[in-house]
């Protein structure tokens, strides 16, 4: 099997889907490496390190010629779609969901494709959850981003000259990168309070430090381990209960996201009037619409001394970190979906039924 490592189109992305370290191993368990010139050079992996390592450099149409295994991080976009072929198989995040024109690009190729943001949330899927390894990273750069933007220090300081009381930061939603927002926050010395309409996570949140905001909760919990949406009755009494606390916090990280839909608006401008002078939201949800009713991607919103910044936080500025786990989540999905460097096609199997999204240009999921 040839696999082929292109480099990313995304504007900003500095990551490879697969790092020399994997390479390694995949030429190891005999597979063929194809890598694009200057795939891994803004993750600090050059291209004399993958030839070194047994792989084979080539242009971007060479990858495509002569893999059969096309690997990326970001979906392929249309210029990529002119180079699929009906042998192909394509591996990355798709998103299947919210993207049916992709979705149907791809399938009129012919060509097999795996999405990785569909990896289902399970133990067995852990070690290919590539949704956890690059929103563990956004949950600590969301609180670095924030400590630079604030004109506050996180931790309790006692000076001759007085004493400085901690901050105090609000987190929105307890996933992986909640807790992540959750123990940096905590280890640079700052008072954490946390809310997510899953009341299974309150005992994560406070094992981390964190104070918990329970909401009383109507059976809206979570479904396949994501957050389900919430009503408006549950958006209402979840206002009610965080407003003391969000407009007290220094600093507020919103990670809200539901799987195909938009991001649900937990804090609404009105809120953000009532908010301190001086503090700071991390919207990483804004890709998708924004926890944050005036949150714009890429761009920060002052609103009566208030900054609202959208963001990703994009796994992409920790690119050497994030490149060697999606990595290492791309190799062990190689090896669940083969044997002897040959496709199993299990269906019975959730890992390959759920991710496997067009299989020979037939649509499996809408």
């Amino acid at each position: 099997m040839k696999i082929g490592i292109l480099k990313e189109s995304t504007k900003g992305d500095k990551r490879v889907s697969i790092s020399p370290f994997i390479t390694k191993k995949l030429v190891k368990k005999g597979f063929e490496v194809f890598v694009e010139e200057g795939a891994g050079v803004k993750s600090l992996s050059e291209d004399a390190e993958y030839e070194a390592l047994g792989a084979t450099i080539t242009s971007r149409e060479g990858v495509f010629k002569s893999a059969q295994v096309l690997v990326k991080i970001n979906p392929f976009d249309k210029n990529d779609l002119k180079q699929v072929k009906k042998d192909h198989v394509l591996i990355s995040q798709l998103y299947h969901k919210s993207n049916p024109e992709l979705i149907k690009a791809i399938a009129e190729t012919g060509a097999t494709a795996f999405s990785m943001d569909a990896m289902p949330r399970i133990s067995r899927a852990q070690d290919m959850d590539v949704l956890s390894s690059q929103n563990n990273l956004a949950g600590y750069k969301a609180v670095i981003l924030g400590a630079y933007e604030m004109t506050k220090i996180f931790p309790l300081m006692m000076t001759a000259a007085g004493t400085i009381t901690p901050s105090k930061v609000l987190i929105y939603g307890v996933g992986v990168a909640g807790l992540q927002a959750i123990a940096t926050a905590k280890r640079l010395g700052a008072v954490v309070e946390a809310t997510d309409i899953r009341t299974e996570t309150k005992e994560q949140a406070e094992s981390l430090g964190a104070k918990f905001i329970s909401v009383e909760n109507s059976g809206e919990e979570s479904e396949g381990g994501y957050a389900k949406e919430a009503s408006e009755d549950y958006q209402k009494r979840q206002k009610e209960a965080v407003n003391k606390s969000l407009f007290q916090a220094d600093l507020v990280i919103t990670t809200a996201m539901v799987p195909g839909k938009k991001a649900p608006t937990l804090i609404t401008k009105d809120q953000v009037k009532q908010m301190k002078n001086g503090a700071v939201i991390i919207d990483l949800a804004a890709a998708q619409g924004g926890n944050c009713e005036v949150s714009k991607l890429n761009e920060t919103v002052k609103i009566k001394g208030v900054k609202v910044i959208g963001t990703t936080v994009a796994p992409e500025s920790v690119s050497t970190n994030a490149s060697d786990l999606y990595a290492k989540n791309i190799y062990n999905f190689i090896k669940h979906l083969t044997k002897d460097q040959n496709f199993e096609w299990d269906l019975e199997d959730e890992i390959t039924d759920e991710t496997l999204i067009v299989k020979d240009g037939v649509q499996r999921k809408n």
